[in-house]
């Protein structure tokens, strides 16, 4: 983070947990607590109006859930859930949630997920506001170890897999740690679209439409069905 301090929000309705929070990140020297916050509702007050790196967010609390909080925010911090209830860790990462910790959790876990958010935060130092701003016809991503340029032109759609994303284009396939909305933000808005939770393609890519599926270069890719008018205007009409 350019040597500043990752700005972190801690938000549970339960003091015990805060505190539990605060205690762990004050061993953490490059974590700065903004607030420590038991109402989502106040919570949703700081988010609009600073910028928050990393926030910490529970699931069930009062007037409304982590969940459906997070769902409100337009660019949303990177962010790790902290609950007692492991149903709804799939719901989590499909939300691009960092990382899931389930209470009780002990530091070291603690530990791992802050490195996982803190490697996500470098990487989105790392990548323009949006192609269109830089003017680059290609992005870097970090595989194997190794940094590969992806051409937009060679995409054929992105797969978000929870933390990661597969990225198939005509000259092969790549995984690499980065959120689906990152890359949804970022992508050039008149070549891509997002059709699905889990699927971002390349417009001029798609062959078919058959059903609530996509044909491009032998992939079928689903379509939400709230999606789905928009998403055949656009590719089809437009």
């Amino acid at each position: 983070m350019n040597n500043q301090p990752i700005k972190t929000l801690l938000v549970d309705d339960e003091y015990l947990a805060l505190q539990l929070l605060d205690n762990f990140i004050q061993k953490i020297p490059d974590l700065q607590i903004i607030d420590k916050v038991k109402s989502p509702i106040k919570a949703l007050e700081i988010l609009n109006k600073q910028e928050i790196d990393l926030l910490f967010l529970d699931i069930q609390m009062p007037s409304i859930s982590g969940m459906n909080l997070l769902k409100t925010l337009r660019n949303p911090p990177v962010t790790i859930f902290t609950t007692a209830y492991k149903d709804y860790a799939i719901e989590a990462f499909d939300q691009n949630a960092i990382d899931y910790l389930l209470k009780p959790f002990s530091f070291e876990r603690f530990v791992q997920a802050v490195n996982k958010a803190k490697e996500q935060l470098h990487r989105q130092e790392g990548i323009p506001a949006s192609a269109e701003m830089s003017g680059k016809s290609f992005f870097p991503v970090k595989v194997d170890g190794k940094v590969i340029k992806i051409h937009f032109e060679d995409i054929l759609f992105i797969e978000g897999l929870r933390e990661y994303v597969r990225i198939v284009c005509e000259s092969g396939k790549y995984v690499t740690l980065e959120s689906l909305k990152n890359l949804e933000d970022f992508l050039p808005n008149p070549q891509f679209i997002r059709v699905h939770k889990s699927f971002i393609v390349a417009k001029s890519k798609v062959t078919a439409l058959d059903g609530n599926q996509l044909e491009l270069s032998g992939h079928k890719i689903p379509i939400s069905r709230s999606k789905r008018d928009e998403v055949v205007e656009m590719i089809f009409y437009k």
